[in-house]
């Protein structure tokens, strides 16, 4: 007890000291940028699961190609859970003379039991509502359109006359953002009575339940040990908008790096910050032992110091973190059309824990290397300055900062990727100060006299001169990173998807319908037009052996060996396609060859030179495997898992997919279009291209307030880092006054001192944050030809070193202007 009163006596009396000034500013902006990030992180994956919920009108349900039984809406009962019963089909409309193929739902009046439908009525306002009420059609503006009829109007929908009760302007949609026909919402009930739901009808029947958590968790445990309908499946939040999984996990990653290398950053600062305070408190450590303290109290008085900073630091940094979280979740939140998600204390108070570790890690070796100044240092400085060459104890930091990079990355590969990156900085930059102090001492002797004073102040200090390189060159390319590589890469994750990326999808095109289709849609003002051939087969055997008897590892493969196949062909390597491994396509091939994706070689095992047997049509194909390939399955492209080579495969029945863009404000134009081709479908995927484009625009909003906290940190690393040979500074000042030194001297020697670590700082960070960002651009966020501009990053390792000389400068400047005898008193 009595060793914690004076380790805060100690604390208050020392916070004047610059140094645990940037302590405890480095622990506040480390737990900060960590629990910011964490706190966002949790409530959007929340967020993005109460989203998914929303998507498919409940918290939870089953779908089948049949009636679902009623055990499963019996078990939801048993648990108070609201149940509604849906089924999907295709069916057509008629309005007069006018026909529509439409993609139906049919629901009951519960429905929906999550999320919103959204009703216009004959004014065009919107309210919100539930299912049709028996005789009544809901209809989305393209079906309106189409069949040219109103709100009032009447429609014939399976034999049976409906009144359009209104427009669907929304509805939930089972977490399909991609919609096939336009969309008609009609009674259970009526859909029955129709014969719609009947034997050898096309629906998939749904039913869907919500409720409290804990009752949906318990019904879910349940409906995994019941026997499901023949083709039946669970519906789950977390099966919903798979193709939006791509963006939030890049989105997670970047807010990540951002957070990690803003730790990094305060790490680097309380690492340099506690060298500076360890060699302040030298000499009343050893004024400790030579008055008998023992070892073990005087390392207890240390820790209990840094105690006494770390907590109230850690205390204050959690509330800040929580703070900024909930403003930049105001933000965020609009991903989710304003789901509610309660404020998560754990992430910040996790967050807090990792910064103590990095006060811990970064802080510790220094200070308990004071506990074993001997006494007689007292009487000695030479004994307080002895440096081992090898303590097990500085492997600290670098153990912390891999196990935070470990901990906070979430992918082996980014940790991996910024753990080579930094520590391959920390030697170059290390070896070219060396390098460039054993050249600087050659080239002086014939400079300027206040170069030749600069480099003999480095050459000096020559341990130290490297470690402030060093610390400088980790801090500028983690700034660099951050503030021009992440907006690159945020960029070229924006350029993915530019304004004319293709909106709209056609299936069932014929061989010649492809001119005239093509006319259609340019006079439409339609573009990025792409045409592929599409053959529907079954995959039956692998190198001669019936598919149905292979046993495979991957469960996977059964559940492909009962669907069709969509088999095309190109004579080149599609855009959005990686080549592997192989060759691809000779002009003409000596036997049918196939290219697969690498998710089949992984369910099939499949090697190079294997034959894939496929019945197509009434005929059968042998294809070898010539190449794997990795596809871009985000690209909005038309992408297979299996392609042909075009001179063996053109000769398939087959017909033809295709994808365009087509701008806003087309509603009747492609009502039209779909009169005249009534055997295409059309589908429309602008809503998932909106949502991908919103969650970009968020994560560079989130990423800009975590970059505030780097640039913070980034600003308390230089300050931390020019510090550091203060004291010998000031001393040698005084030393050359005394000798009659002049201060404009002294100036320009400082400014060649501090010139020269900037140059070495810039020049590293330059090319580490160059080799960073292009590892990172293609490993981790896979943008294929991401390449950081250099000029910018030369400009900025320009203006870096300019900026460590002006601050060098601006700390020095005191030691300039005061009285030689008044520096040779202070020390």
């Amino acid at each position: 007890m009595k060793i914690l009163l004076l380790a805060l006596r100690s604390l208050r009396r020392e916070w004047h000291l610059p140094e645990l000034r940037t302590l405890a500013a480095s622990l506040v902006l480390a737990v900060v940028a960590l629990g910011v990030v964490a706190t966002l992180t949790t409530r959007m994956e929340r967020g993005l699961l109460a989203s998914a919920a929303e998507l498919i009108g409940g918290d939870v349900g089953v779908s089948a190609p049949q009636d679902i039984p009623d055990s499963f809406a019996a078990a939801g009962r048993e648990r108070s859970l609201a149940i509604s019963h849906t089924a999907s089909f295709p069916s057509v409309a008629f309005a007069q003379d006018q026909s529509q193929l439409l993609d139906v739902l049919a629901t009951d009046t519960d429905y929906p039991l999550r999320g919103t439908l959204l009703i216009g009525d004959a004014s065009g306002r919107a309210v919100q509502g539930h299912g049709p009420a028996a005789g009544t059609v809901l209809l989305d503006h393209r079906a309106l359109v189409a069949l040219h009829r109103r709100v009032g109007d009447a429609v014939q929908l399976g034999g049976k006359d409906l009144r359009i009760a209104g427009e669907l302007v929304q509805q939930p949609d089972g977490g399909e953002l991609i919609a096939m026909a336009p969309r008609a919402l009609m009674n259970l009930d009526d859909a029955r009575q129709a014969g719609l739901l009947g034997i050898g009808s096309r629906a998939r029947h749904s039913l869907l339940l919500a409720g409290a958590p804990r009752a949906v968790q318990g019904w879910r445990n349940w409906a995994k040990t019941a026997t499901l309908p023949q083709g039946g499946e669970l519906i789950t939040p977390e099966q919903t908008q798979e193709r939006m999984r791509n963006a939030f996990d890049r989105a997670g990653s970047f807010l990540r790096l951002t957070a990690l290398l803003s730790a990094l950053l305060s790490g680097v600062a309380i690492a340099l910050a506690s060298q500076r305070y360890a060699r302040r408190k030298t000499a009343e450590i050893s004024l400790l032992r030579a008055l008998g303290t023992s070892r073990r109290r005087v390392f207890g008085l240390l820790l209990g110091t840094l105690g006494g900073l770390a907590l109230p630091a850690a205390i204050v940094g959690v509330l800040l973190a929580l703070a900024f979280a909930q403003g930049a979740w105001m933000f965020a939140s609009q991903l989710f059309a304003g789901v509610p998600t309660i404020l998560p204390v754990l992430p910040s108070l996790a967050a807090a824990g990792m910064g103590v570790a990095v006060l811990a890690g970064f802080a510790l070796p220094p200070l308990v290397r004071l506990a074993d100044v001997p006494p007689a240092a007292v009487f000695r400085a030479s004994l307080a300055r002895r440096i081992r060459r090898f303590d097990v104890l500085y492997l600290i930091p670098a153990a912390v900062a891999l196990a935070l990079i470990w901990r906070l990355s979430g992918s082996a590969t980014l940790a991996g990727i910024l753990a080579a990156s930094l520590l391959g900085v920390a030697v170059v930059a290390a070896l070219l100060a060396a390098l460039l102090l054993w050249m600087a001492r050659r080239i002086a002797p014939g400079g300027h006299p206040a170069l030749r004073l600069g480099i003999a102040a480095l050459a000096r200090r020559r341990g130290l001169s490297i470690v402030q390189a060093t610390a400088l060159s980790l801090g500028l390319t983690a700034l660099l990173l951050l503030a021009i590589v992440a907006p690159a890469l945020l960029d070229g994750w924006r350029q993915e998807l530019p304004s004319d990326t293709p909106n709209w999808f056609v299936l069932n095109l014929q061989d010649d319908q492809r001119a005239d289709f093509g006319k259609a849609l340019a006079g439409m003002g339609a573009n990025q037009l792409n045409l592929m051939p599409l053959a529907v087969g079954k995959l039956t055997a692998i190198n001669g052996q019936p598919i149905d008897t292979i046993h495979f590892k991957d469960p996977r493969a059964k559940e492909w060996n009962d669907r069709q196949l969509r088999l095309s062909w190109s004579d080149q390597l599609p855009a959005s396609n990686t080549l592997i491994a192989g060759q691809w396509f000779a002009p003409h091939p000596n036997e049918p060859e196939v290219s697969v994706d690498v998710m089949w070689r992984d369910i099939y095992g499949l090697k190079l030179g294997d034959t894939m047997r496929f019945d197509v049509g009434e005929g059968q194909l042998d294809a070898k495997v010539a190449n794997f390939r990795k596809v871009d399955w985000t690209s909005f492209r038309v992408n297979f898992f299996l392609l042909m080579d075009p001179q063996h495969a053109s000769a398939l029945p087959h017909t033809w997919i295709a994808s365009f863009y087509l701008p806003r404000g087309h509603t009747e134009a492609l009502a039209g279009l779909s009169r005249a081709y009534p055997n295409l479908s059309l589908i429309d995927v602008d809503a998932l291209l909106d949502r991908v484009r919103e969650i970009v625009q968020r994560v560079t909003a989130a990423v800009r307030w975590v970059l505030g906290f780097s640039l913070l940190a980034g600003a308390l690393v230089l300050a931390a880092a020019l510090a550091t040979s203060g004291q010998e500074r000031r001393h040698e000042a005084a030393l050359l006054r005394t000798l009659g030194a002049r201060r404009g001297v002294l100036r320009v020697a400082a400014a060649c001192e501090f010139a020269l670590l900037g140059l070495i700082a810039g020049i590293t960070a330059a090319f580490g944050a160059t080799v960073g960002g292009w590892w990172l651009g293609r490993s981790v966020f896979h943008l294929k030809d991401f390449m950081p501009h250099p000029a910018p990053l030369a400009l900025a390792a320009l203006l870096a070193a300019l900026l460590v000389m002006v601050l060098g400068l601006a700390g020095t400047r005191k030691v300039t202007r005061t009285p030689p005898m008044r520096l040779l008193r202070a020390e």
